[in-house]
């Protein structure tokens, strides 16, 4: 992938991270079931990190 495109793919990831962050804040707040959401954010979590050790070995 070229820089543009990882930049790309990492606002995307962030984008659905604050999404689902927020969706898991409205089923706290109605006592629903965070898990699958929680699980969610681990895996988003994951490939931010990966994109982001991507863009390193890009920089270097």
């Amino acid at each position: 992938m070229t820089k543009q495109q990882l930049l790309a793919k990492l606002d995307e990831l962030k984008s659905d991270y604050v999404r689902i962050q927020g969706d898991m804040d409205k089923l706290e707040y109605v006592k629903g079931r965070v898990s699958s959401a929680e699980e969610q954010l681990i895996r988003l979590e994951g490939e931010i990190a990966e994109v982001n050790r991507q863009l390193d070995e890009i920089d270097d």
